[in-house]
């Protein structure tokens, strides 16, 4: 394990899980909570953020982008972008809306023309896949080609499951066991 992400794992595990009654995206109830924005948002954590995914995407090639739905990834993104940058990597980013503009250009995938560029959706933490398929639904439309889905923390309640049964590879850097939760 590197240096880097035990250090992500310690600092998620001490200010991102909380314990309690919790209702998910899902619904579903759960008995904790990973707030992965208490940490990706911080000036501590997120360069490790982005040292610890840049190393689960290594191996994959021919990367232009990443990014996916607007909130949980832009934090992802943008430390992937900066710690790829002081590694001489160009990762651009780029955010999903939910929505299209309904103003200006109309836009739903916002940042640089990624029409047949190959591009990684992440994700901070994911429950059932649902953000990140749809933003490879939006991807799609703007002719980006997905090369996969990395999150920073998997659930493991279904998302893997869902992204892989729409053909695309996913990647979690760190899971429940890591964190103490399984």
């Amino acid at each position: 394990m590197t240096d880097a992400r035990q250090q992500l794992i310690e600092f998620i595990a001490s200010d991102a899980v909380f314990h309690g009654d919790f209702t998910l995206t899902s619904g579903k109830k759960a008995s904790y909570y990973v707030d992965l924005r208490r940490v990706s948002l911080d000036h501590r954590v997120a360069p490790l953020i982005g040292k610890v995914m840049l190393d689960l995407l290594a191996d994959i090639p021919d990367v232009a982008a990443v990014g996916g739905m607007t909130m949980g990834a832009d934090p992802i993104a943008a430390a992937i972008l900066h710690q790829g940058a002081a590694r001489g990597a160009a990762y651009d980013a780029f955010v999903v809306r939910k929505q299209p503009k309904d103003h200006g250009r109309g836009r739903q995938v916002e940042g640089p023309d990624l029409a047949g560029k190959r591009v990684i959706v992440v994700e901070d933490t994911s429950t059932t896949g649902g953000s990140p398929l749809a933003a490879i639904e939006a991807l799609l439309k703007v002719g980006a080609e997905i090369a996969g889905v990395a999150v920073v923390v998997d659930r493991a309640t279904g998302a893997r499951e869902a992204i892989e049964a729409a053909g695309y590879p996913y990647r979690a850097a760190i899971g429940l066991a890591d964190l103490g939760l399984a």
